[in-house]
């Protein structure tokens, strides 16, 4: 055997001789070791046989190159294993034309092939994953852009909403004057008196007044509530008659309240006011009749639905959905939806406080609202509550007797003149021994000096120097059978927490009516 024949016998690389008509003429052992064919094998079968049958015609066609004299081509194939699997060979080829041959080396780059379908995967992987980045990123860029706008929305309710609230407390204590002597001059009117209609249409004006200064406190979640776990289903069983009164005839009502409805903790009377605001809304937006839907369901809000929507938390929620089949709003009215004045009605057919009272009282109440709607589409509003944990207790309905005559006294501290006088008046004619400031210094030395005893403080909750809590505070400390009862037109932090009354806290909210005063009063002296 010469070097050659040793050379060749020993290459890794496949070496071969063919015949241009299809067949092995000459195989070195590693064509063996790699097919696992024998060389006898491979030489009885035309060679294209052992082909992958999607390699075959562009290896014929690189044959065909061959006989016509091509010097050296460079291909790649896939040839059948003795165990049924395919190897990727690399050949590179050249022809002896004059006796007919075909002069061949082939390496095994199965591997190589592995490697670059795997890179080729890798490649598609990287770019699947980089394309839902993007798409991840632009989502995300929509949705901060969504948020912002819908921050800048809720900060500018926020403002125009400490403005309202601070009109409606210095509105209240004149309100508490107009009122108040207006119902003392009406007690003290015959039926026939020539003075009453006018001062009936004061009493009527400042109620009226009254009314939108509740509204404006609402919107800026600055009026006292004192919540009660309550099941929604019951409100909403409790308000179905008014409604259909209040939505007309023409338009259809239908309730689908979930059974089993998680219990919430909301001022039942608020409720009703949203049920209310909503409904007329809904009326308004259908003045050719229609259909109005109301739903209550249990839900749980995500982090996905509390990143969209501003000031919402997720976790488990109460939802009313009230729904009507109107005119809709497009997506600039939609914007201004809760601003207070701001309405699409005609002239004197809405003041714009309706949905900013439901938006406020939502609010206070710990819960959201949103609104959802297309033009010509209908509108539907819907109202998430935190769900409590306390379950609904059940309560007996006491009639309350009229307030007996009063013979006690009481300390009064407001700074406000006029109020300060109606109220001494009021209480005075009731019976009431009454001692009255408009000074918290005044006010400890007449604890301190009067002999009598002192059996109510009726303080408002904001006063100079020193709040009213800190006066309660230091009035009991010098008379621990005082009691107290709290005067305001619009929350503060001495006395509720979130807005929401501090438990055994005796409050009453101004404007003050003489009757209320007479019997709040009473009920605190009682023990109420």
């Amino acid at each position: 055997m010469g070097h050659a024949d040793q050379l060749f016998n020993l290459s890794v690389d496949l070496l071969c001789v063919a015949s241009t008509d299809g067949y092995f003429l000459e195989l070195n052992p590693a064509f063996e070791r790699v097919l696992g064919h024998t060389l006898e094998e491979l030489k009885r079968k035309p060679f294209i046989e052992f082909v992958h049958p999607d390699d075959r015609p562009s290896t014929l066609a690189e044959v065909e190159k061959l006989k016509t004299g091509a010097v050296t081509l460079h291909f790649e194939n896939r040839y059948l294993c003795k165990d049924g699997s395919y190897k990727w060979l690399q050949w590179e080829t050249m022809p002896d034309t004059e006796r007919g041959l075909l002069f061949a080396t082939a390496r095994d780059v199965t591997g190589l092939k592995e490697k670059e379908q795997q890179l080729n995967e890798t490649r598609e992987e990287l770019q699947h994953a980089h394309d839902h980045l993007e798409s991840l990123v632009e989502q995300r860029t929509t949705e901060l852009r969504k948020s912002e706008d819908m921050f800048r929305q809720v900060q500018k309710l926020e403002a125009i909403g400490r403005l309202a609230g601070g009109v409606a407390h210095d509105f209240n204590n004149l309100l508490s004057v107009i009122l108040g002597y207006s119902e003392v001059v009406l007690t003290q009117l015959s039926a026939g008196d020539p003075m009453r209609p006018s001062i009936e249409l004061i009493r009527d004006a400042g109620e009226r007044a009254a009314a939108l200064t509740r509204q404006l406190l609402a919107f800026s979640r600055k009026q006292v509530l004192q919540p009660e776990v309550v099941d929604l289903n019951s409100i909403v069983e409790r308000m179905d008659k008014m409604l259909r009164r209040l939505i007309g005839e023409d338009i259809d009502l239908v309730t689908n309240l979930t059974p089993g409805l998680d219990p919430v903790k909301v001022d039942p009377g608020q409720m009703e006011q949203i049920m209310m605001n909503l409904a007329v809304n809904a009326r308004d937006a259908m003045p050719q009749g229609g259909k109005l839907t109301i739903e209550t369901g249990n839900v749980e809000l995500d982090q996905s639905y509390a990143r969209e929507h501003v000031g919402a938390r997720p976790g488990p929620h109460v939802m009313l959905a009230i729904t009507d089949t109107g005119v809709g709003m497009d997506a600039e009215m939609q914007a201004r939806l809760f601003e207070p004045f701001f309405t699409t009605k005609e002239l004197g057919k809405g003041t714009g406080l309706g949905l900013s009272t439901v938006y406020g009282i939502v609010k206070q109440s710990g819960g959201n609202i949103w609104a959802y709607s297309e033009t010509g589409r209908g509108t539907t509003f819907k109202v998430y509550l935190p769900r409590c944990a306390e379950g609904v207790p059940e309560k007996p309905r006491v009639a309350k007797a009229a307030p007996a005559k009063g013979t006690e006294t009481v300390l009064v501290v407001e700074d406000e003149p006029g109020v300060r006088g109606f109220i001494s008046e009021v209480l005075q004619v009731g019976g009431y021994t009454v001692l009255a400031t408009g000074d918290v210094d005044e006010a400890v030395a007449l604890c301190k000096e009067r002999k009598g005893a002192i059996h109510l403080l009726l303080t408002d909750v904001v006063l100079p120097r020193m709040g009213g809590r800190q006066l309660a505070e230091a009035l009991t400390a010098l008379r621990p059978e005082l009691k107290v009862l709290y005067m305001s037109g619009y929350t503060d932090n001495a006395i509720v927490h979130h807005g929401v009354l501090m438990p055994g806290t005796a409050f009453l909210e101004k404007p003050i009516k003489p009757s209320t005063l007479l019997e709040k009063v009473r009920d605190v002296l009682s023990g109420g």
